[in-house]
């Protein structure tokens, strides 16, 4: 894969919380929890742990899983022994290449998708009060992306002893782009604008656009997104 990352603090932070890698067909994205004590420190457990885990190993959802786990119980247990971290988390979003297909591993509202034959799909669920309203009908999607809960996630990695990953596997076509991000830009713009960016630009050039495009929109938060151009449908 092509890939390309940019982060950027935002116009409202004083200090960003994202943390990204990618290496070795592995792409991974975390959110440290605004609101939090240490959510870059979180952040970045959760990227080193992952990583460490992962490229060692071929891949596989199992070996996923367990990773997942490994982070969120060496980060809850960081935050425990000190008090100073205690309640510290973190999103996380995992893309693992592996031959004809993706694994994604996703915990809170940082998102993964897909963008294949000129239509855009989010291929991850947001672990968010929000997103839950929405899917019983009690809210619009529109309506979610003015309400006063919408920050509030519902699941995230080292804020509890155990957590759920949700675990997608999804076929892979050359001529993919893969988007990781965070919610600093999937919050200010709509689906239809990242879509219109991706269609029209180059990796390089969309991965910088994006980042323009939420900051002109007020860039409320830390704006994390790796960008991944699959140019053979094979692990790269």
């Amino acid at each position: 894969m092509i890939s390309q990352l940019r982060t950027d603090i935002g116009l409202a932070r004083k200090k960003n919380e994202d943390a990204a890698f990618i290496g070795d067909g592995l792409y991974i994205l975390c959110d440290g929890m605004g609101g939090h004590q240490a959510g870059d420190v979180a952040a970045n457990m959760a990227v080193d742990t992952l990583s460490a885990e992962l490229l060692r190993q071929e891949p596989a959802a199992g070996a996923l899983l367990a990773a997942v786990s490994k982070a969120n119980t060496r980060i809850f247990g960081r935050g425990q022994a000190d008090r100073t971290l205690r309640g510290m988390g973190t999103t996380l979003t995992a893309l693992w290449a592996a031959g004809d297909h993706v694994l994604i591993a996703q915990v809170g509202d940082s998102r993964a998708y897909l963008f294949r034959e000129g239509a855009l799909r989010q291929c991850t669920h947001d672990h968010s009060m929000v997103a839950e309203l929405v899917r019983m009908g009690t809210i619009t999607p529109e309506e979610a992306r003015r309400h006063v809960s919408r920050n509030i996630i519902t699941r995230s990695l080292g804020t509890e002893p155990g957590v759920n990953a949700d675990i997608f596997e999804i076929g892979r076509r050359p001529g993919d782009r893969w988007l990781l991000c965070s919610d600093g830009l999937s919050d200010p713009l709509m689906d239809e604008e990242i879509a219109a960016v991706l269609a029209g630009h180059t990796v390089y050039d969309a991965a910088d656009r994006l980042v323009t495009l939420a900051l002109a929109s007020g860039g409320p938060d830390n704006i994390t997104l790796l960008l991944m151009d699959d140019v053979g449908g094979e692990q790269a």
